[in-house]
């Protein structure tokens, strides 16, 4: 019996899939998608459908329907935040801002990963 051991390499990711695959705006793109599961985790605990939330929030239901569906790209981190304040969560954020060395990969130092 042949061993398959060596047929896959196992590679430990940043923390933000979207950096380990060198997309554009990778930091971004991870805090938009952390805001959004929070969003769906908050719609989950009240149990509310897309149209429960629209009539919750004042927050049109293809808007819930899109983030459930992860597609975020219409989504801003301010806009994100409005809807989490809607269902009445806070939501607070820990920034830290320092220059990024040149030798470090981007992909390596990801501040929102942590």
């Amino acid at each position: 019996m042949a061993d398959h051991d060596d047929d896959f390499e196992l590679v430990r990711g940043s923390g933000n899939v979207f950096a380990d695959f060198d997309a554009p705006d990778a930091d971004l793109r991870q805090l938009r998608a952390i805001l959004a599961s929070e969003v769906v985790k908050a719609l989950d605990a009240e149990q509310l459908t897309v149209r429960g939330a629209e009539a919750r929030t004042g927050i049109a239901a293809a808007d819930f329907s899109r983030i459930r569906q992860v597609k975020l790209d219409r989504f801003t981190i301010d806009r994100l935040m409005r809807i989490l304040d809607r269902l009445n969560c806070d939501v607070r954020l820990k920034i830290s801002v320092a220059p990024r060395s040149r030798l470090a990969k981007r992909s390596v130092a990801s501040p929102l990963a942590a």
